[in-house]
């Protein structure tokens, strides 16, 4: 039985020139009506370990959350997949700094203008905000990276910077890391202190 994974799949190979059909085909089959589009795979974990919060099925709701590996690709991804392409309605999140790419690209697919819902720095800016920076340390040690924190945070390169700056630096320093702790910090939140994006989006959904 296909899953909503092998629809991402279709439209990410789509995207980089291979065959739509398979994605046409398995939307159908999949009954999508909604896509998701994120920047990267941390925002997709952050989205998904909160959608488990709330005890959502996001694909079952033919709802996909895609990853589309930089927001530079918006434009291709909402053409394929917007108005002007499988007519699925489009919503996404996206950093305050890619904000044009976004409305470039949801313009030229006739998707809502408002359709999507900007972070002012990032994702993990706002849940490290949301968290505050006692917590989130205190996730990293729970999580066995406080020694690694600890030598980051003892390079000349971060003195000066705030420690919010710092621990969103340090999300970025090794591979897989955004994506763990897009998860944890997510999981870790009150209910009522869901970054205003994030829980717009899912208003939204």
């Amino acid at each position: 039985m296909a899953d909503m994974g092998e629809f991402r799949d279709a439209v990410t190979a789509w995207a980089a020139g291979g065959p739509g059909d398979p994605a046409r085909e398995l939307a159908a089959r999949l009954s999508v009506r909604t896509v998701v589009l994120l920047e990267g795979p941390s925002d997709a974990a952050a989205v998904d370990a909160l959608a488990g919060s709330r005890d959502r099925d996001l694909a079952a709701e033919g709802l996909c959350v895609l990853a589309m590996g930089g927001a530079m690709s918006v434009g291709r991804f909402a053409g394929l997949l917007g108005p002007s392409g499988l007519g699925l309605r489009l919503t996404g999140l996206c950093d305050e700094r890619e904000r044009p790419f976004y409305a470039r690209g949801w313009e030229r697919a006739g998707a809502t203008p408002d359709g999507y819902f900007v972070c002012a720095a990032d994702l993990e800016d706002e849940l490290i905000r949301a968290l505050g920076v006692a917590r989130v340390k205190e996730l990293v040690r729970e999580e066995g990276d406080l020694r690694p924190l600890q030598t980051f945070l003892s390079q000349p390169a971060q003195q000066g910077r705030t420690a919010e700056q710092q621990l969103r630096r340090f999300l970025g320093t090794k591979k897989g890391r955004k994506i763990h702790y897009g998860r944890v910090l997510v999981e870790a939140l009150d209910p009522d202190r869901v970054p205003a994006p994030l829980d717009d989006l899912f208003a939204a959904l």
